[in-house]
């Protein structure tokens, strides 16, 4: 799945959430769909550790 399919589900999901549920649930889904995110990242082998406390700028001076 594309990463185009995966924001527009996502986009999907916060907007029944945030129609429906009030913007408590907007939150929520947001912030469970960033731990998902990320999680996936790790689990793909595409993200270090390092990755979520640095900047751009550090990891483009590591290259």
């Amino acid at each position: 799945m594309g990463m185009a399919a995966v924001g527009l589900f996502t986009g999907m999901a916060l907007g029944f959430a945030g129609h429906f549920a009030g913007f408590g649930a907007f939150l929520l889904v947001a912030a469970l769909d960033a731990i998902g995110f990320v999680s996936g990242r790790f689990a793909d082998g595409d993200g270090e550790r390092g990755d979520l406390f640095h900047g751009r700028e550090h990891v483009n001076r590591r290259r």
